[in-house]
């Protein structure tokens, strides 16, 4: 036994020096993260992302991805490199996203996905949630013309959903509350879950609202189709990373809280240069200063570079930004912030002190 340990100590002390020379340039090399290591190393962020989803993350005719969950990628990339562009993306289906963030395949999920109990719990899917990018609930869609005007009207019909999802539950959980027999018509992907529904193999279809408002956008006649009132959960869709790397989620986690509170106070990404030279020429100024990584150790505790919040906000913004550019009147979508405002304006996103 002694023998075996007096083996492991150089190994262990190695493998420590070996993560502290990976930190990103400003970071710390006290923060011991295998997959902070790995990312810097690789010199790139991989990002598993849904792909097919306008508003939240869709490929472009010009090939570009953007979206929310797309600039929550960037965000990271940005706050670890300087260069938002520093991601890979990859397509995942509802079926697929869980294992390849196990299996280290993408570094981070971001990608319309509810935090629940059993993807949070370490005897569940062991995910490690950022904070909630969007708040929503499930919806349900149907055609204009079907006379569906209440989930009671779905009686004996069939509803398009797609399986893996919170969406198959909720729906089943709902149906068996209001004594509603219905036939589930589930598929492995979304692609195919709104192709059956606009085949006609389905009445309604179900999923989050806002991913059924943003896969209206695309189709044929938008108009054509409405949801109907009832909100039958609640979907908070987080970023999330595995949850056996907790240095790696801390960097996620505040990267996002640095989104949200760069909104409270007012920094954007047209005026985060002139915050800046604000907080430097000013020594009173010791929170903001604080914040944008002027004095204090806030990105040496995360393993990130001092100035992260500013690297973060000049590549997308802040959260309104974010919000208002991708889902809000600045797109397509034009969906009503809702309890995705600020604390102070009476919705949901709240960031912890910086302190």
């Amino acid at each position: 036994m002694a023998l075996r340990r007096s083996l492991l100590w150089p190994l262990t002390a190695l493998l420590a020096v070996q993560l502290a020379g990976c930190a990103p340039e400003g970071g710390s090399g006290g923060v011991q993260s295998q997959k902070l290591a790995t990312i810097t190393g690789r010199g790139k962020l991989i990002c598993g992302v849904d792909g097919k989803l306008p508003g939240f993350s869709f490929v472009g005719s010009d090939g570009q991805y953007s979206g929310l969950d797309v600039d929550v990628c960037k965000a990271v990339a940005a706050a670890l490199f300087g260069d938002p562009g520093k991601v890979e993306y990859r397509d995942l289906n509802s079926s697929e996203r869980f294992a390849a963030l196990a299996s280290g395949e993408v570094d981070l999920l971001s990608r319309n996905t509810t935090m629940t109990l059993s993807r949070d719990a370490a005897g569940g899917n062991g995910l490690s949630f950022a904070p909630t990018t969007f708040y929503d609930g499930q919806g349900v869609m149907t055609p204009a013309n079907s006379g569906v005007k209440t989930l009671k009207d779905l009686a004996g019909k069939p509803i398009c959903v797609e399986s893996g999802t919170t969406t198959e539950l909720n729906l089943a959980d709902r149906m068996r509350e209001l004594g509603v027999p219905y036939t589930p018509l589930k598929f492995q992907t979304g692609d195919q879950t709104y192709a059956a529904y606009l085949g006609g193999r389905c009445v309604a279809v179900t999923s989050d609202r806002s991913q059924l408002a943003a896969k209206r956008t695309s189709f044929p006649s938008p108009d054509q189709h409405i949801l109907l009132p009832d909100v039958m959960s609640k979907e908070p869709l987080t970023p999330a990373t595995v949850n056996a790397d907790p240095a790696w989620a801390d960097a996620v986690r505040w990267t996002v809280y640095g989104l949200m509170q760069a909104e409270e106070l007012g920094i954007t990404k047209a005026n985060v240069a002139a915050k800046l030279a604000e907080a430097k020429a000013n020594k009173n100024l010791a929170d903001l200063r604080r914040f944008l990584g002027v004095e204090g150790d806030f990105g040496k505790q995360l393993g990130l570079p001092s100035d992260f919040v500013v690297r973060a906000v000049t590549a997308v913004g802040n959260y309104g930004e974010i919000f208002d550019r991708n889902v809000g009147p600045g797109s397509k979508l034009k969906l009503d912030r809702g309890v995705n405002r600020q604390w102070k304006d009476g919705g949901l996103i709240y960031s912890p002190p910086f302190r």
